[in-house]
């Protein structure tokens, strides 16, 4: 069976975005992040630039194996703002990403089925103006070896074009690669049939 490694995801912040409902105004967002510390900063900064705003909703999803995802309603009644924004998440099938929606309250109230469309929405909005791109799910490895040995394991890195990220190359050289997931059982094998050189996983 042919194993799926790409995701889709965004390099850079997407346009922002407005939607309105009922003199209420929504600015959507979108911002490429790796992990919960970045979404905290990200949020922290759009308080500043809407410090008079009334909600800051938002949903976020990292990973692709080991998904991890949040969503938030500040304050909207429950489910009626991150839950919609997150199902476009889900939608465009799109990960590493963060949305951010910022309403200014109109004077009249939307309702629970108006929030969500009005958030649904927004969020919508914001991902159509994101440039969205295919990335490969890579795994990295440290391979292990004595010089001696240099020749044979860059013939290995050469013929199969792999991404050197880093390299300690003393008398005991460590190469660290990036792998494209459909081919480590292939990339594994060529390295394992070498005598005295070591192949590792890094990371989960």
């Amino acid at each position: 069976m042919e194993i799926d490694d790409t995701y889709k995801t965004i390099d850079y912040p997407g346009t922002e975005v407005l939607f309105k409902d009922k003199n209420s105004k929504f600015f959507g967002y979108t911002f490429p992040v790796n992990n919960e510390e970045e979404v905290k900063q990200i949020i922290e900064n759009l308080k500043k630039q809407h410090h008079s705003a009334r909600h800051w909703c938002y949903a976020w999803q990292t990973g692709t194996e080991n998904v991890k995802y949040r969503t938030n309603d500040d304050g909207e009644p429950s489910n009626s703002a991150g839950q919609p924004i997150y199902g476009q998440i889900q939608s465009f099938d799109v990960t590493n990403i963060l949305i951010v929606i910022v309403r200014y309250f109109g004077g009249v109230k939307l309702g629970v089925g108006g929030l969500i469309n009005a958030y649904r929405s927004t969020a919508q909005l914001a991902l159509e103006a994101s440039k969205i791109i295919q990335k490969t799910i890579n795994i990295n490895f440290v391979i292990v070896f004595e010089y001696k040995n240099m020749n044979k394991v860059m013939r290995i890195i050469k013929e199969n074009n792999l991404n050197i990220s880093d390299q300690d190359l003393n008398l005991n050289c460590k190469i660290y690669i990036s792998v494209r997931k459909k081919m480590v059982d292939k990339i594994k094998e060529l390295f394992l049939s070498l005598y005295e050189v070591e192949i590792k996983r890094l990371g989960n």
